[in-house]
């Protein structure tokens, strides 16, 4: 959504660092959309893109008009000049497009009521049944051991039967396995990856983890008849992908007086303020419910926030694992902090591992 709003070198930053160009693979991305959400996929998916707009402020007509091709993009109007008023309604937007999984994105102080122009939002839902299930009856409290070495007796899932799964290493001749569990409509499926020795921390498989590593275990992977064990549990993530992105090499957005939008409006200078991204993963004995969601507040020659499509974490077995819901898209990591709610049996903050599909 960015990109066609961008010119000049924050184009150039942009489509470097996401490594295409929105021009040049607009009818790839409406096919992948449509393939997602399909009602011939069994797992429910759900895309949403917003522009809210600040009253009376002009875009650009092809911005809006191709926005709306290639991303089903809606434009809302909104009153930022009461910023509490404008939060509640974009807030509301996200929690009816995640079906109330995100309750709240934006809080009234990232919006300011003279200068934002524009938030930019992107909402994505997932329900997704597993394709074999884990019995209720086989759940019961099980040691959990955390990243910070504590043990927590939380509610386990269960089963025995045939998934495909593998074993490797890293350069450093760190050994782990992983697995993946597909949902019911096997176009999506769950990876977990977990560390063969206990005494091997997570962050020490994480940086050996990209995408070509992710498909070198899909192509490696054998059907063995296993048994999987892993907590019933709640995850939450938040975080501002601003200073991610500047690493990776996008800076000038960011900067008033470098920031290039003219294809969004070439009657002021916007920039980037903020890039928020909240996501949540609900893993149960049916299946899998997540949702993500990204704003971009944008204002003149001030501030914008961007909105990225779907993070999500992974806990572990019987300790801490990496999990990625994976497509057949690509992939972007980023490791964060997250949150998680094991069956409200205890909340600890796990050191966890992040895959943007």
């Amino acid at each position: 959504m960015l990109q066609l709003g961008a010119d000049g070198r924050t184009k150039k930053q942009l489509t470097t660092v996401m490594r295409y160009g929105v021009n040049g693979v607009g009818k790839v991305l409406k096919k992948i959309n449509k393939a997602i959400v399909s009602k011939k996929n069994k797992d429910i998916v759900t895309v949403a893109n917003a522009v809210f707009v600040k009253n009376g402020f002009k875009m650009e007509v092809p911005f809006v008009t191709r926005n709306k091709d290639v991303f089903q993009c809606e434009v809302r109007n909104a009153d930022f000049e009461d910023p509490a008023s404008a939060c509640d309604s974009i807030n509301l937007w996200v929690r009816n497009e995640t079906r109330g999984m995100i309750d709240s994105l934006l809080s009234p102080d990232l919006l300011d009521s003279v200068l934002t122009r524009l938030v930019l939002v992107n909402a994505v839902y997932f329900k997704g049944l597993w394709k074999s299930r884990f019995q209720p009856e086989n759940t019961k409290k099980r040691t959990f051991v955390a990243a910070d070495g504590k043990s927590y007796q939380v509610p386990m899932l269960a089963q025995l039967s045939v998934f495909r799964c593998g074993s490797t290493s890293t350069p450093s001749d760190l050994w782990y396995n992983f697995i993946e569990l597909p949902y019911h409509g096997e176009s999506i499926s769950m990876l977990i990856a977990l560390p063969t020795e206990s005494s091997t921390p997570l962050s020490a498989i994480i940086p050996h983890i990209s995408t070509k590593t992710i498909d070198s275990w899909m192509s490696t992977m054998v059907p063995k008849r296993v048994q999987v064990i892993l907590p019933k549990f709640t995850a939450v993530a938040q975080t501002d992908l601003k200073e991610p992105l500047k690493v990776l090499g996008v800076t000038e957005m960011f900067d008033p007086s470098k920031a290039n939008f003219a294809k969004i409006t070439r009657s002021e200078n916007l920039h980037v303020s903020h890039i928020l991204q909240k996501a949540k993963i609900e893993v149960s004995e049916d299946g899998t419910k997540a949702s993500a969601a990204t704003s971009k507040p944008w204002v003149t020659r001030q501030r914008l926030a961007l909105v990225r499509g779907p993070v999500l974490p992974v806990p572990s077995s019987n300790r801490c694992y990496v999990l990625s819901p994976l497509s057949s898209q690509g992939l972007w990591v980023d490791p964060q902090e997250t949150v998680i709610d094991l069956g409200g049996y205890a909340s600890t903050k796990l050191r966890a591992f992040y895959i943007d599909t």
